[in-house]
């Protein structure tokens, strides 16, 4: 094997979706933007749709165009970004529906006359969206534009007790309570957080893929690496750029094929572990561009391959070692994996 093996479980996916889902009090959606966080849109929408999401969420505009190749006519596609200028094209070509963020965009919408749309609102996040003089401003625009969603985003969700949690869904009730329409404030953090906070539509996206917040998740992905060569090192030895690892004793060290080219970050170099079956073994020295150093002197037989993402080290864990969040992990892994999908539906 030359090069390693990203696999990707949809059973586990949809499992994922379906827990929260029954978690939720009405409709699910499901959030697959940046190619539905780096495992690739087409498998994971079509195996979402199959388990009966109706309602997805990218970023953009352009995403949305490749989303709606997949999914066909039916599904509805909102776009987070809003109604950009230079993406008119791709929503009247595509069916695809903005979130219309701010004043200006809705005033380019109206006079475009562009069809469907959704609003979104700031509710103290300071990120997207209206604030409610704004919201105000365009009060008059609201029945025509009939929206078909209205939302928010929670800026502290993984943190069930932060008070930012209740001041944001006060001031959503309070922007919101005129407007006849859907609502949602929930990513999966959100959902997590109960009913009030799950209005007419939940959007989760990392807890799909396994990550946190969501504990309960079944890992979806698996990382296989190939070791390329072995070798003894001497003590006093060091290994990799810097000599940063010098070894105490004999040891025996694979050189397995991947590295920061591949989304496997330069961080976490001497944090991480790889695995051989359920053992763990050190990485060692510094991540390089296209080669990881692994300690496998405890291994009584070095196998051909090692795993660095696994039931054990998930994308949650290997983002410990490399000082960040598994969402970087995920949407980080490159393109010269070896794609291989199992499961489903």
């Amino acid at each position: 094997m030359e090069r390693a093996t990203l696999t990707i479980d949809l059973s586990a996916l949809v499992a994922n979706w379906r827990a929260l889902d029954a978690k939720s009090a009405g409709e699910t959606g499901a959030v697959v933007k940046a190619d539905a966080y780096g495992l690739g849109v087409p498998p994971v929408a079509k195996a979402l749709q199959k388990a009966g999401v109706r309602t997805f969420f990218v970023a953009l505009a352009s995403e949305g165009v490749i989303l709606r190749k997949v999914l066909g006519a039916g599904p509805r596609i909102f776009v987070f970004s809003g109604y950009m200028k230079g993406s008119e094209a791709a929503f009247a070509g595509h069916n695809l529906i903005p979130l219309l963020n701010s004043a200006e965009q809705v005033s380019r919408f109206i006079a475009d006359g562009a069809k469907a749309c959704g609003l979104q609102l700031d509710t103290g996040m300071n990120r997207l969206g209206m604030e409610a003089a704004e919201l105000a401003g365009i009060a008059l625009h609201i029945p025509a534009l009939a929206p078909q969603l209205v939302m928010s985003h929670l800026a502290c969700a993984d943190d069930p007790v932060h008070p930012m949690n209740a001041a944001q869904l006060a001031a959503f009730h309070s922007m919101t309570l005129a407007l006849p329409a859907p609502k949602s404030i929930a990513a999966t953090g959100g959902i997590l957080l109960g009913p009030p906070y799950h209005f007419n539509l939940t959007r989760p996206g990392i807890g799909l893929y396994g990550g946190e917040p969501f504990s309960e998740a079944r890992p979806v992905v698996r990382l296989s690496l190939p070791v390329i060569q072995t070798r003894t090192v001497l003590p006093g030895e060091g290994v990799g750029y810097g000599m940063t690892w010098i070894a105490k004793r004999p040891s025996t060290i694979a050189t397995a094929a991947a590295g920061y080219a591949d989304g496997l970050i330069r961080a976490m170099g001497g944090k991480a572990v790889l695995y051989a079956g359920e053992t763990p073994c050190p990485v060692v020295g510094r991540i390089s561009m296209d080669l990881i150093t692994v300690d496998v002197t405890e291994l009584p037989e070095v196998p051909p391959e090692l795993e660095i993402l696994n039931a054990t080290q998930t994308v949650d864990v290997l983002a410990g070692a490399a000082g960040t969040i598994g969402y970087e992990i995920l949407t980080s892994l490159g393109g010269r994996y070896t794609r291989r999908y199992t499961g489903g539906a």
